[in-house]
């Protein structure tokens, strides 16, 4: 027997043995989130009881705590911060998309004197820490009077060098052959860009889509730098404040937070598929 053909078949016997330890590393890395569902949809005196002993299913379910924090409008507008946090993250992401497409293009195709350099310092970029730019971006934010409004939350994170970075990646691997065709057909590198690259590149554009808009839905120091009025808040701003302001409340914070987590867990379900793709054909177009 082969050494191949006896790897084979190794594998194939303890494959199954092999998902147990990662069933058990999934479940462990769950156990927050399921903890914070069960919390959520316990009453306050069944949330008491876990301090002294724990235990994971509510006796009984209760959706009270969702109804206390979606009714306290006035002093928690949860809507108003989901309605933010919507449409910051879909603003965003979408605005990263069109930069960041375009400057990988220009750094994937284009002849240009210094591409190369200029690209090595970009990527270097990536070292720096976000949190050492918060307060020149604050001081720029509050020069051009953008300061508590959407501009300051959407513009600043409208692009990105890892999504540069991924789409120049994934435009290498397209073949130039496509593009020479679309030239001789008379199309500009602009309309190659719309109707060749894009189309060819859909699941890099889904796994980037989906990685900036976690991101952004997730921000913390942005909005709370950026930002002083109730109703420009975000999401997790708003949990932050509830926690403050309800700090032996346990049942509304996870009611919010749970409120927090169910769209992120729900365009991550729908689009994992591509995340992986995107991500591995990137992978192989590096080499």
């Amino acid at each position: 027997m082969s050494l191949s053909r006896r790897g084979r078949r190794f594998w194939k016997e303890w494959q199954p043995w092999l998902h147990l330890p990662l069933l058990l590393f999934a479940f462990l890395f769950m156990m927050p989130i399921l903890w914070m569902l069960s919390t959520s949809l316990k009453a306050p005196d069944d949330i008491v009881r876990d301090l002294a002993s724990v235990h994971w299913m509510p006796h009984p379910a209760t959706v009270a705590n969702f109804q206390d924090v979606l009714g306290k409008v006035e002093e928690f507008p949860v809507w108003r911060w989901t309605g933010n946090s919507l449409f910051i993250s879909l603003t965003t992401t979408a605005l990263v998309l069109i930069v960041d497409s375009l400057a990988a293009f220009a750094y994937a195709r284009l002849k240009w004197k210094g591409r190369d350099i200029i690209f090595a310092v970009l990527l270097a970029t990536m070292l720096v820490p976000g949190q050492a730019l918060l307060i020149p971006t604050y001081l720029l934010v509050r020069s051009l009077g953008w300061f508590d409004t959407y501009a300051a939350l959407i513009v600043p994170a409208g692009a990105g060098t890892f999504g540069v970075f991924l789409l120049r990646q994934f435009f290498q691997a397209i073949p130039q052959e496509l593009e020479e065709a679309a030239r001789i057909d008379g199309c500009t590198s602009l309309g190659i860009l719309r109707h060749v690259v894009l189309p060819l590149s859909l699941p890099a554009l889904a796994a980037l889509s989906i990685f900036t808009f976690i991101a952004t839905w997730n921000a913390f120091e942005g909005p709370l730098l950026f930002t002083d009025s109730m109703e420009m808040r975000t999401l997790p701003i708003g949990i932050a404040i509830f926690q403050g302001r309800y700090s032996t409340e346990y049942g509304p914070m996870m009611a919010a937070a749970t409120l927090a987590a169910v769209p992120v867990i729900i365009a991550f379900l729908l689009f994992q598929r591509h995340i992986i793709k995107g991500i591995s054909l990137t992978g192989m177009a590096g080499r």
